[in-house]
């Protein structure tokens, strides 16, 4: 076998190794910007309003906020005296920010072993699972973007306690999470006219 026809081979093999794409789209202000540059999103998104209820722009305006629609997201180091790396600040992955042991929940509760935070459709899913749960458990209404997103970064408990309310900087990140679902609603009604 030539030398050149190996190289080749092993760079193919080494091509469809490749992840996947985690980068964000482009334009993060335009609901169907959006969905036009990554139509399995919408797809997953409609898939999980119709199994739990929760609106598209509730759960765009939580991935906004949570990853940026970047797939492999992961929290920040953090780092002693400064410079050496301690670990990530917490175990957050994915477009959800699900953590290790709220994923784990979900898995055992919808039967879903194979469900991965860096796939669209299953962190949707989670979501929908998740703040269905915050409806029937706290009353939280299911277009409630702000107080979904309350429960959703303080867990029930936190939330249910108002947690929240001595984490200023938090109450303002949750109303931006409304205002940006507002935003996405209004801007979902006009896609595709």
């Amino acid at each position: 076998m030539s030398r050149t026809l190996r190289a080749s081979i092993l760079l193919l093999l080494l091509a469809s190794c490749g992840g996947g794409n985690f980068s964000a789209p482009r334009n993060l202000d335009d609901a169907c910007a959006i969905l036009r540059q990554r139509p399995t999103f919408l797809k997953a998104m409609k898939a999980t309003e119709r199994r739990w209820g929760i609106p598209v722009h509730v759960q765009m305006a939580t991935i906004y906020q949570e990853s940026k629609f970047i797939g492999n997201a992961r929290t920040p180091h953090n780092y002693a005296l400064g410079v050496i790396p301690m670990g990530r600040q917490s175990s957050a992955y994915g477009y959800s920010q699900a953590l290790d042991a709220t994923w784990e929940e979900y898995q055992d509760a919808t039967r879903s072993r194979g469900a991965r935070r860096d796939r669209i459709g299953d962190a949707t899913d989670f979501m929908g699972w998740y703040m269905n749960d915050s409806t029937e458990k706290l009353g939280i209404g299911k277009w409630d973007a702000e107080s979904q997103y309350l429960a959703y970064h303080e867990g029930r408990t936190g939330f249910a306690q108002q947690t929240y309310l001595g984490k200023p900087w938090l109450v303002e990140v949750a109303a931006a999470v409304g205002t940006r679902s507002e935003m996405y609603q209004s801007q979902l009604a006009y896609c595709g006219r």
